[in-house]
């Protein structure tokens, strides 16, 4: 049997099992060609009885691991490269030996499984991408491409985001799909905050016949303040280390929370008082990411699986009905919400790569390299902002990080690389969507 009779006859197995076993959203994601999503990890896990069924299981691991090299060698992009994603699906052992053969975008420069998207891109080659902006129903899809025109259809779907307004906030939810961005749902990743208005009150003191409160206001009217928040921790060892916890007379107790998120970047605008000509000046903390990343021999954390929302949602408890309840030490909010923040000693900082003033077209201009093509004060470039005495090469300090840029109605460019994720990326780049008239 050929390798292509080969590879499209587990692929036959492998849907009737999905059919079966992992539901209608994975079925829908991994069976449709073209702007499919990457389909959750979690929904590949398959039960023992069906994946003892399937005839490959008991093929030989020498041989299942040359068989699956070759077709992740050989399918190097989207949708061709879902074969490999097929390999993983099949059954537990297919699965494992998957994982062992493929490597993290950083190493490839391939974005694969679900997980890709928290791993940070590759060191010398950007990976490309398009952000379509669809202002009916305020969403921006982000695809793996050069542009509509060049993908057409092909184009695959890594992540979705949708803006929801209240009163006092305004957030991005992100998605891996464009049609559920509930933040109980396996397919929620992340979101982009930036709060307006927000008072509460905590508790400072404890005594015996009376209680010291203090109510603090935080305001962000001019929106030049945002917040990302990452679905799970950036590293392992954060699971385990950040565990909320209430403060009753003194003693602390264990609270049982059905969701946590993680402060992992905050995004700041530069206000232009001066009303001075050019793109507006931003700079963003990662707070998950040590600037010894970008040093010579530096790593940054990469994550190797999504942790599964069983592990971490537990029975509701009783905060909501007690007001008298402060947040520990590991947790930065004190409006119950269960923040988590991945504070560094030193994070990766990254600031405006600064244009020049071109004198024929009287304007400001950076060379995007044929990547953005329209003028647009949400245009930019990020490169590392490196303090004196740090060891950060000078071509790594001259290398753009992050792109966006516009070159359509509603459809802009991403291009991003080492150390930041496709996820972080595409939460910098959707704080540039709000109109900011004070930084302009």
């Amino acid at each position: 049997m050929s390798l292509k009779g080969f590879v499209r006859e587990f692929r036959e197995i492998r849907e009737d099992i999905s059919t079966l076993s992992i539901g209608k959203l994975h079925t829908k994601g991994m069976g449709r060609r073209g702007r499919a999503h990457i389909a959750p990890e979690g929904g590949s896990e398959l039960p023992f009885e069906v994946s003892g069924q399937s005839p490959w299981a008991n093929l030989p691991p020498e041989l299942l691991h040359d068989i699956i090299r070759r077709v992740e060698a050989k399918e190097t992009s989207w949708p061709a490269r879902r074969d490999v994603v097929a390999c993983a699906s099949v059954c537990k052992s297919w699965r494992e030996i998957t994982k062992g053969i493929v490597k993290t975008p950083e190493q490839c420069g391939y974005l694969t499984f679900p997980i890709s998207i928290k791993q940070p891109g590759p060191r010398d080659v950007p990976i490309q991408c398009f952000i379509r902006r669809e202002r009916a129903t305020s969403t921006y899809l982000l695809y793996l491409g050069l542009s509509p025109a060049l993908s057409g259809d092909m184009s695959k779907l890594l992540l979705a985001a949708k803006k929801v307004r209240r009163a006092t906030s305004t957030n991005f939810r992100i998605s891996l799909v464009g049609s559920d961005f509930c933040q109980t749902s396996n397919t929620y990743v992340g979101k982009l905050k930036y709060v307006i208005w927000h008072s509460y009150t905590y508790i400072t003191a404890f005594f015996l016949h009376a209680t010291e409160c203090q109510t603090l206001n935080r305001s962000n009217f001019l929106g030049t303040k945002f917040t990302i928040y990452d679905s799970q921790p950036p590293h392992p060892a954060m699971q385990s280390n950040c565990k909320p916890h209430r403060k009753i007379h003194s003693v602390q107790v264990s609270v049982l929370v059905p969701a946590r998120i993680y402060n992992v970047a905050t995004v700041s605008y530069e206000l232009n008082i001066l009303r001075t000509r050019g793109p507006r000046r931003m700079q963003c903390t990662m707070h998950s990411i040590p600037i010894s990343s970008i040093e010579v021999g530096g790593t940054t954390p990469t994550p190797t699986e999504f942790i599964s929302s069983s592990d971490e949602q537990i029975p509701p408890s009783s905060i909501s009905k007690s007001k008298k309840s402060l947040i520990g030490c590991s947790s930065t909010s004190l409006d119950g919400s269960n923040e988590q923040i991945c504070i560094r000693k030193d994070p990766l900082v990254l600031k405006n790569k600064a244009p020049r003033w071109h004198e024929q077209l009287q304007c400001w201009c950076l060379n995007f390299k044929g990547r953005v093509t329209v003028a647009s004060v949400k245009n930019f470039q990020l490169v590392a902002a490196v303090e004196l005495g740090q060891n950060v090469p000078p071509e790594e300090q001259e290398k753009v990080i992050l792109q966006f840029g516009k070159i359509g109605k509603d459809i802009f460019t991403m291009d991003y690389r080492y150390p930041l994720s496709a996820f972080q990326a595409f939460a910098i780049c959707l704080s540039s969507f709000d109109t900011k008239p004070a930084c302009e």
